[in-house]
């Protein structure tokens, strides 16, 4: 698990309550702000398809878990202290979170859908307060944040590349590598920008936030997910959102429900795999009968209606479709995809779109990577330079000069 996922917003709008469902853990919930005084962190998954169905074998999964040829991968999220206005500033936790936040590569946003929370986390009348506020401030903060990092002691950085001929990359990179910002976030942004790197020190300060803002998107990107939407007019708030925030992806989610239906699976009354848009009750005399109703009507208003509780869904795109991720299986043996111990398919590793077969071995061990030979694909059994590119799902045993995987 090299990377990590945020769980930010406001007080009491139900972040807590999300990892809670996402982790099966029992964090503090509350409804009052500040519930979330330290950075909660756990450990949930991504789902994507097992390797296993392709091969058709039955698999012993050791790093991760399959259920029914859905793998399911683990993935570490933050769960951050809610965040208010003037946060870059220092009030509420605001300092606390934006450290906690140094950590993330993505950002979920949990905003209250049904509007019953003021912008410091209050409790209002539902549909009071509009949603659309609460994305506007999280956005503001993180990039009034970002742009006070950027420009402490700008102008002796920038004359510096007028006097030593250094580069503005990497220059940035040294003040805001703290922040798990990378010299391909700074490029990005810049090109996304449009802005000479070599003219920084005639930056308007509009032309520096600017920037800045382009590096938040591309380095702390950031999901909504309409959280509540199950609360009287949320699904109108949701719209709402879609309609102003065309840029964003926005998912509705009901974290209530996905807790629920875990509780219940994992007591074995049901049996429910995270995303799905149905479940079956498989103790139904543990049921009483006004429970079977109200499990109907989830399944019915929420799960058929949304594809799901929205928690496993916007999860998987923060991983897949941001930080574009890809599930590669390595083994031992690559006829009968064993490892040393003969487990079929045991490991599974998330890895960055482009990784090479070379790459890869080190995310498994440097030694790997230093020793590295070749590599033998399991569907063609032929041998992978250390140049070739990797693929989704691919199975591969890697093998070097001081033993093999």
């Amino acid at each position: 698990m090299g990377f990590s996922v945020g769980i930010v917003g406001k007080p009491s709008s139900g972040k807590t309550s999300f990892t809670n469902a996402a982790c099966m853990t029992d964090f503090k919930v509350g409804s009052y702000p500040f519930t979330t005084i330290d950075a909660n962190v756990g450990v949930t998954h991504v789902r994507t398809p097992c390797a296993c169905r392709d091969f058709n074998v039955q698999d012993n999964p050791k790093n991760s878990l399959c259920v029914d040829g859905v793998r399911l991968v683990p993935i570490k999220l933050i769960d951050v202290a809610g965040l208010v206005p003037g946060a870059h500033e220092g009030r509420g936790k605001g300092n606390q979170f934006l450290d906690d936040l140094r950590q993330a590569d993505v950002l979920i946003h949990i905003v209250d859908a049904s509007g019953s929370l003021d912008s410091e986390g209050q409790e209002v009348a539902v549909g009071s307060h509009n949603p659309s506020d609460d994305v506007k401030f999280l956005e503001d903060e993180l990039v009034e944040w970002m742009l006070g990092i950027v420009k402490k002691d700008w102008r002796r950085m920038t004359g510096r590349i007028r006097s030593e001929g250094a580069k503005l990359e990497e220059l940035l990179l040294e003040k805001l590598s703290g922040l798990n910002i990378t010299r391909a976030h700074i490029l990005k942004a810049l090109r996304a920008s449009e802005l000479k790197s070599e003219a920084a020190d005639k930056w308007t300060d509009d032309e520096t936030r600017e920037f800045v803002k382009m590096l938040q998107k591309v380095a702390k990107p950031i999901i909504i997910a309409a959280n509540k939407i199950d609360r009287p007019g949320a699904e109108e708030n949701f719209k709402r959102l879609q309609d102003e925030f065309s840029d964003y992806l926005i998912v509705p989610v009901t974290a209530l429900a996905e807790k629920i239906l875990k509780d219940l699976d994992k007591r074995g009354v049901i049996k429910y795999i995270p995303g799905n848009d149905d479940f079956e009750i498989v103790q139904q005399d543990n049921l009483s009968k006004e429970e079977i109703t109200q499990l109907e009507k989830l399944k019915e208003h929420i799960l058929r209606k949304y594809g799901g509780t929205g928690v496993q869904n916007i999860l998987n795109k923060a991983v897949f479709d941001f930080l574009h991720m890809i599930t590669i299986y390595p083994v031992h043996d690559a006829h009968s995809l064993t490892d040393s111990d003969g487990n079929v398919l045991p490991d599974v590793y998330l890895i960055p779109e482009g990784t090479t077969a070379k790459e890869f071995a080190g995310y498994i061990h440097s030694d790997l990577m230093d020793s590295f030979v070749h590599g033998v694909d399991a569907r063609t059994k032929m041998r992978i330079s250390d140049k070739h590119i990797l693929k989704d799902r691919d199975v591969i045993r890697i093998v070097s000069a001081k033993g093999q995987k």
